[in-house]
């Protein structure tokens, strides 16, 4: 008899501080087989392992995924597709797997692209979702700050590309929250002028670790390029 293929889970594993990993996360994890996260070309290291290192038992092998940093959108669908032929391979052979992200699985993760090839090569795979909490509402509660109230919307946009998303979408919330602020910094900080958000605007970096920051003034990214790890919280006022 043909043994079951296993299931995925893709876990969200927080921001950055063990302890806001999902209950339901750590009893996953108690049980797997195979751990999977997602590296650089450059190097094999990944932040969401460390985070979950201690729930994560011995006897689970750790796998990590080489996805390249680049803007070649058919480099980035080959890698995509080749890692989840390798995440179907292990599946079929009955063991069960986990896909490990910073934050929440599927806000600006790399595993929303796996689980979008899985569909499409091999559908008959069970996957189980965790939700993790995203580092803007563990901003939000870092520094005491209601990210909508009443009748409010809030924006979630990617400042990777500079600050022309928020110049798009300014209007239409008065809360706004920019991830992967780290790089067109001085376009982000031009962009929130121009909404007059800049004086009610945070961005918090590296949240949760050892050398997170809080920055209130945020007009000074535009002299300093930040962590990686950094948002932005803007308000109307």
């Amino acid at each position: 008899m043909k043994k079951a293929s296993g299931t995925l889970y893709g876990i969200g594993v927080g921001p950055g501080d063990p302890d806001l990993i999902p209950v339901k996360a750590v009893d996953v994890l108690g049980k797997i087989d195979l751990i999977f996260a997602a590296a650089s070309t450059k190097n094999e290291h990944s932040r969401a392992v460390e985070i979950a290192t201690r729930h994560i038992p011995r006897s689970a092998c750790i796998k990590m995924l080489s996805f390249p940093m680049t803007r070649d959108q058919k480099a980035r669908q080959a890698s995509w597709h080749s890692n989840a032929e390798i995440i179907i391979g292990e599946l079929r052979k009955g063991l069960n797997a986990a896909f490990l992200t910073l934050g929440d699985c599927l806000t600006y993760a790399t595993y929303g692209y796996i689980l979008k090839a899985i569909g499409q090569i091999a559908p008959e795979i069970k996957v189980v979702t965790i939700p993790g909490i995203t580092s803007y509402q563990a901003a939000a509660a870092r520094i005491n700050l209601p990210l909508v109230e009443g009748e409010q919307s809030l924006l979630v946009v990617s400042g990777a590309e500079g600050g022309n998303n928020l110049r798009q979408v300014c209007d239409c919330a008065e809360n706004v929250v920019i991830m992967k602020a780290y790089r067109n910094t001085g376009d982000i900080v031009a962009a929130l002028g121009e909404a007059g958000m800049l004086d009610t605007s945070v961005a918090v970096s590296n949240l949760g670790m050892e050398d997170e920051k809080i920055i209130k003034d945020v007009s000074s990214l535009s002299k300093s390029k930040p962590g990686y790890w950094t948002l932005v919280i803007a308000k109307k006022k």
